[in-house]
C-alpha cells in the first residue's frame, strides 16, 4: 500500500513551510492568494487531508456545527422539512471538513441543558436555532453561553444573532385567492403547533388572506403531525356546514387529511380541495397532486450554513431572506361541489345576430 501524505508532503509540494500550510488549512489571515492556491492544490494533488482532531488542538475548534430539535421523534420522521434541511447543510460542511451534531429532545429542560453541555465541553463551534417558539429563552441562553448561532426566522425576543427568513405570506394569500376565485366560501384551515413562531405567523396569514378577500376564516389546531392533521379534518367534515376547502400548514398534515377524506368516501377535488405547506418532494406524486406552497428546506441548509461558518469565522454575517415562497397550483384543488352547474343549466350559445 502507498503512504499515507502527510502535511511535510503538502509542504515539500508547495514549496513552503508546514506552518505555512497549517495557517491555510485553518483559514488563518496573512496568506496570499497565490500561495493559498497552491498549497490547496497540492493538498488536493496528494489527497491529503487535516486530521480533525490535530486541528481541534491547535485551533480550539470542534469542527462540528450543532441542531438540537424539541420535537417527538416520530414527528421528526415524519416530516421531510428537517432531512432536507440537513441534506443543504451538509452539502455545504462536506467541503469545509466539518460535521453536523444531531440532537432530539423531549422537552425544554433537556433542551437547554443540552446546550450548556455543548458549550462546556466544547463540542460544537456554533448551533443552528430552529422552530422559534415565543419569547423563546434559547437566544439569552446561547448569548449567555457565548455560542455562535442562526436563527430561522425572526425571533420575538431581542437576538444580535443572524437571521435565515422567508415571506410566506404571500405564497398564503395566493392560495386563498385562488380558492376563492373557484367559488370556495368556506375555507378552513389546519394549524401547526401555535407554540412556534412559524406556526401562529402562518395562521394569521391564513386568517388575514381569507379576511381581506371578504370570507370568514375557519381555524382548528394542529401540532403540524400526520395524527394531528388526521384528528382535524375528522373534526372540520363532522361539522354541520363542512368546509369545501381546506389549507394545512404542511404537506404532512395535508397528506394525512387527503386520507381521512378519501376514506369517508369523498372525492378529491370534486367534493373537497386540500393545500398543503412547504413544498415536500413526495407532494408531487400523490394522487391528486398536492398543491402546497414551496419551501425548498436545503436551500434553507445551505444559507444557514454558509452563514454560521462565516460568523464562526470572521465574527460576524449578514441576515439572509431567501426568495418569497410560492403557490404551487395541483390537482388536489378544484371549484366546489355547489359552484359546478348541471349541464341543463349552462349557458347556450347565442344566435348570431347577423
Amino acid at each position: 500500500m502507498s503512504k499515507k501524505p502527510t502535511i511535510s508532503d503538502v509542504a515539500h509540494e508547495a514549496g513552503v513551510s508546514k506552518g505555512l500550510v497549517s495557517f491555510v488549512v485553518n483559514g488563518r489571515p496573512g496568506v496570499s492568494a497565490a500561495t493559498r492556491e497552491r498549497v490547496l492544490a497540492a493538498a488536493a494533488e496528494l489527497g491529503w487531508r487535516p486530521n480533525p482532531n490535530a486541528r481541534s488542538l491547535t485551533t480550539r475548534s470542534a469542527y462540528a456545527l450543532g441542531l438540537v430539535v424539541l420535537r417527538d421523534p416520530e414527528i421528526i420522521g415524519s416530516d421531510p422539512f428537517f432531512p432536507a434541511f440537513i441534506s443543504g447543510v451538509e452539502s455545504v460542511l462536506s467541503d469545509r471538513g466539518r460535521v453536523m451534531l444531531l440532537s432530539v429532545v423531549p422537552d425544554e429542560e433537556r433542551e437547554l441543558d443540552t446546550y450548556r453541555k455543548l458549550a462546556a465541553e466544547s463540542r460544537v463551534d456554533g448551533v443552528f436555532v430552529t422552530d422559534l417558539r415565543h419569547r423563546d429563552p434559547r437566544i439569552a441562553l446561547l448569548a449567555e453561553l457565548a455560542l455562535p448561532a442562526v436563527t430561522l426566522g425572526h425571533a420575538d425576543v431581542p437576538s444580535d444573532f443572524p437571521v435565515i427568513d422567508r415571506d410566506y405570506g404571500k405564497g398564503i394569500a395566493a392560495v386563498v385567492s385562488r380558492l376563492r376565485e373557484l367559488g370556495h366560501t368556506r375555507i378552513a384551515h389546519v394549524a401547526g403547533d401555535e407554540r412556534m413562531l412559524h406556526g401562529t405567523h402562518r395562521r394569521d396569514q391564513f386568517t388575514e388572506a381569507v379576511r381581506a378577500s371578504g370570507g370568514t376564516p375557519i381555524v382548528v389546531s394542529g401540532d403540524f403531525s400526520p395524527d394531528s392533521g388526521a384528528q382535524a379534518t375528522h373534526a372540520l367534515l363532522g361539522m354541520a356546514e363542512k368546509p369545501t376547502a381546506i389549507v394545512f400548514a404542511n404537506d404532512p398534515m395535508a397528506m394525512a387529511g387527503m386520507a381521512v377524506a378519501q376514506e369517508l368516501g369523498l372525492r378529491l377535488p370534486d367534493d373537497l380541495s386540500i393545500t398543503g405547506m412547504d413544498g415536500s418532494e413526495m407532494s408531487r406524486y400523490l394522487f391528486p397532486p398536492l398543491a402546497t406552497v414551496g419551501n425548498d428546506p436545503a436551500e434553507w441548509g445551505r444559507a444557514a450554513a454558509l452563514s454560521l461558518l462565516a460568523l464562526i469565522e470572521t465574527g460576524a454575517s449578514d441576515d439572509v431572506t431567501l426568495p418569497d415562497a410560492e403557490f404551487i397550483p395541483r390537482g388536489s384543488i378544484a371549484p366546489p361541489p355547489q359552484a359546478a352547474q348541471p349541464s341543463s343549466e349552462r349557458p347556450t350559445a347565442q344566435p348570431s345576430s347577423r
